[in-house]
């Protein structure tokens, strides 16, 4: 583990908020155990041990039912430790794989059976190489064959240059947290606006409305993120997912208490009605319909 990467939280809080039956954990990791999934050799940060024995545990302490799990990327293109965990998991896991160019048609038939339904483009460059579109481009293709989608990863000062791509893409596209935006700016703001419009302008789009801890300028309760959250919720409502990020890579301010980021779920999903379909209806129609 690299000396300043933060460990997750060791006793997460019994959250108020109690999700909805059925309740999915639409963005979360798995990390190693190193020793038996060794990390990528080309990975730009070293994480801690975060397996999937913790992270069911935690599915059942904050009420959740359901996970779909995120490749991380200090793993690579090597999903062994997402493939393990989804078959740990059974029905109650989907996942979203990283995959290199040259994947085989019968390797992506395997993840499929496994529990993968989508690949992630990480467009975030402290956090790894790029990509070329050309090769994204031609995954997304063959992914689309099997009813899979794209997962995105940006941060807002690149969302310009990247919109004439993610309007190529021939699937659904879910980009993640709410596409970073500098909250300080407020959501009146052009660059959320054009977040907005991206999404109102075609509903191929979809996003996570996750990772307060990630963009608040002031902490726990993330207060200065919820207009954020809430305006996605309410003009997008069947469009939007929720997840805890568990077990927080990369954080640089503070490890959240994860009993605290599902307290914030019914601050941005304000009505029962809301909650249910981003906790629930949302993220089984994508990933187990």
């Amino acid at each position: 583990m690299d000396a300043d990467y933060r460990p997750f939280h060791p006793n997460p809080s019994k959250p108020g908020f109690t999700p909805p039956p059925g309740a999915v954990d639409a963005h979360c990791h798995v990390f190693g155990p190193a020793a038996r999934f060794p990390y990528a050799p080309t990975r730009k940060y070293t994480p801690c041990d975060a397996p999937k024995e913790k992270l069911f545990a935690l599915r059942d302490h904050l009420g959740f039912t359901r996970n779909v799990i995120v490749q991380a990327s200090c793993h690579g293109s090597n999903n062994d430790a997402l493939i393990d965990a989804l078959r740990s998991g059974g029905e109650l896991a989907r996942g979203v794989a990283v995959v290199a160019p040259d994947i085989s048609d019968t390797e992506l038939k395997a993840m499929h059976a496994a529990g993968v339904r989508a690949v992630r483009f990480n467009f975030v460059k402290r956090l790894v190489d790029v990509a070329p579109k050309t090769e994204q481009l031609e995954i997304a293709k063959r992914i689309a064959k099997l009813g899979w989608h794209v997962v995105v990863y940006l941060e807002a000062a690149d969302l310009e240059e990247l919109t004439p791509f993610l309007l190529q893409l021939p699937t659904t596209v879910v980009i993640d947290h709410m596409g970073r935006p500098d909250v300080a700016k407020g959501v009146d703001h052009e660059d959320f606006q054009s977040f907005i419009n991206l999404m109102q302008g075609n509903d191929k789009f979809w996003t996570k409305v996750s990772c307060p801890e990630r963009l608040s300028l002031t902490g726990p309760d993330y207060g200065d993120v919820v207009p954020f959250g809430q305006t996605l919720v309410e003009r997008f409502p069947d469009r939007v997912l929720w997840g805890t990020d568990w077990p927080h890579p990369n954080m640089n301010s503070h490890m959240p208490d994860d009993g605290t980021l599902v307290d914030v779920i019914p601050k941005i999903a304000t009505t029962p009605d809301a909650q249910q379909a981003l906790l629930v209806d949302n993220p089984m129609r994508l990933y187990w319909a």
